[in-house]
């Protein structure tokens, strides 16, 4: 099969001397035009290329010009084709935020990683936690909580002591953020096809931000979050090293 590439990178100097590399080397066409975008950078690249590349079906290649690159393949620019073709692709399905501010304005935004609410203030965030409308805390008091795919689960999820989701697990992580009341709460796993709504108690007094991936909507009343029904974006792994593996790797790092 003929591929047609579009390399694209981040300002990083290594990724923009990389893209004009396997340029000269594969050929370049515009976005558009390809079927597959090659993404060059590090991890923070990737996650804006995937949305960039919300619902187009071109398939995202990433390879590792940046610093961690737990999203990325290892960079090489030998046989891009063939690790192509052999590459397994991931159909990711993001989570839908639909925000309401102090104003009463909605907003709507994607997050293939995480939703998080964060505390503006000094005070502790005040929260009440409902899924599927039913009230499941009555009040959480902490810095923050998210709601997290597999996908993002080794990213904010576990740097706040969430759990690592393999990819292919049909389940969200709600995860709270250095929780005060109830102090035991380490939050839930729940079937990724809920609805959470997370509705800000004393938001006057206790402002809170509302965040998926990079998109923030500052002093919110209530966020709801599930599973978007209309929006997918596809990434391809090595299959030598899938995604799946790198995220049961994940698990057994000291």
């Amino acid at each position: 099969m003929t591929r047609k590439f579009s390399f694209i990178a981040s300002s990083a100097p290594d990724a923009q001397a990389a893209a004009k590399h396997l340029a000269a080397l594969y050929g370049n066409v515009r976005e558009e035009d390809s079927d597959v975008i090659v993404a060059l950078g590090g991890d923070g690249f990737m996650l804006q290329t995937l949305h960039n590349q919300m619902n187009s079906g071109r398939m995202v290649y990433g390879m590792n010009r940046g610093s961690v690159g737990f999203l990325m393949n290892v960079y090489t620019d030998k046989d891009l084709v063939g690790r192509v073709d052999a590459a397994v692709e991931n159909i990711i399905r993001p989570l839908e935020m639909i925000a309401t501010d102090a104003n009463g304005k909605t907003h709507r935004a994607l997050a293939i990683n995480e939703v998080s609410l964060l505390r503006q203030s000094y005070q502790a965030a005040k929260l009440q936690l409902s899924v599927d409308g039913q009230v499941r805390l009555e009040e959480l008091i902490c810095d923050g909580v998210m709601v997290a795919t597999p996908a993002g689960s080794t990213a904010y999820n576990l740097s706040a002591h969430g759990p690592i989701l393999p990819l292919d697990a049909q389940l969200l992580a709600l995860t709270p953020v250095s929780a005060f009341r109830p102090r035991r709460w380490r939050g839930a796993l729940l079937p990724s096809k809920v609805t959470v709504t997370i509705d800000v108690l004393e938001a006057e007094k206790r402002p809170v931000n509302a965040v998926a991936d990079h998109n923030e909507v500052k002093s919110v009343t209530q966020v709801r979050v599930a599973e978007s029904l209309d929006d997918t974006t596809r990434i391809l792994t090595d299959s030598s090293h899938s995604w799946n593996e790198r995220i049961l790797a994940e698990q057994f790092l000291p």
